[in-house]
């Protein structure tokens, strides 16, 4: 991966020791696990309203490089509007108001001086469902490089990025057909091979398998196993198995969009620390 970090681009298109499992309740939200130096993403007292509405109470948390956190909780705690904080998607949102920051590299990716285009080059993003561009499978994945003015060989890129989403050997003799004619679980790695060929650093995924059978589950869990080998994974999931079978994190939200617990996986679904979060895990409500 690129050792670049710039978010100032011309668009083209100290270690903290705060003890781990530390027990939130609702007049302290504020989890900081990861140490400083293993820090890729961090909130600090990030909120977000969309209109009137509270949608994200204040979250502070670090997540760690190159590892897979899991976010999870009930429908609607905010799981998805943290996620798509990181990478500015709720530019997209007139009525969207982000207070406090969201550090990327320790730079706060809403200062006025980051470029979006840049950030979401660093920061890539797979939706729930499946969307290719109704190109060629190689346009799919090419696409990105080419409005970016990528100078190297964009075939071989092409190539790699597939071979990472682990498509490579299903399509390589049809790379002029379209996209569209993948099933669903190839199309998503087909949106998985298009979201890491700009070489990222972050791949953020909301909910990526939640469309797909079990056997097309099962091959994008494998990879986003593989995948943290390379890049930082954070995802979206309403299926806590798979959390807790894919993540080294987990993150977990609850009603009224406040983080309640961040820790290690085995720990949050094993020995909560926080008495919500074990209810929410045993079924008990959500």
């Amino acid at each position: 991966m690129s050792d670049s970090h710039s978010l100032t681009d011309e668009p083209t298109d100290a270690t903290d020791d705060t003890a781990p499992g530390e027990t939130i309740d609702d007049t302290t939200p504020s989890i900081q696990e990861t140490p400083e130096r293993d820090t890729v993403i961090e909130a600090k007292d990030l909120t977000v309203h969309y209109g009137d509405v509270e949608a994200l109470k204040p979250v502070n948390v670090r997540l760690p490089e190159r590892k897979v956190t899991a976010i999870i909780g009930p429908s609607g705690c905010g799981k998805s509007t943290f996620l798509r904080c990181i990478n500015r998607m709720n530019d997209m949102v007139d009525a969207a108001r982000i207070g406090g920051e969201l550090r990327y590299r320790g730079t706060n990716v809403y200062g006025g001086d980051v470029d979006p285009v840049a950030l979401r080059r660093r920061i890539g993003m797979v939706f729930q469902k499946p969307n290719p561009f109704p190109k060629s499978i190689y346009d799919n994945v090419a696409y990105g490089l080419k409005i970016q003015g990528y100078d190297g060989d964009i075939d071989e890129r092409v190539e790699e990025a597939l071979r990472g989403a682990a498509l490579w050997d299903e399509v390589k003799d049809q790379l002029d057909e379209s996209g569209l004619d993948l099933s669903g679980g190839q199309q998503q790695r087909l949106c998985i091979a298009r979201a890491i060929a700009p070489d990222p650093e972050v791949i953020l995924m909301d909910e990526p398998a939640s469309a797909l059978d079990p056997v097309a589950t099962a091959k994008v869990e494998d990879l986003i196993d593989e995948l943290a080998e390379s890049y930082t994974v954070i995802i979206v999931t309403h299926n806590m198995q798979q959390a807790a079978r894919i993540s080294d994190k987990t993150a977990v939200f609850l009603t009224g969009g406040r983080l309640v617990e961040f820790g290690d996986t085995n720990r949050i679904f094993e020995n909560p620390e926080n008495q919500r979060v074990e209810d929410y895990i045993t079924g008990k409500f959500g």
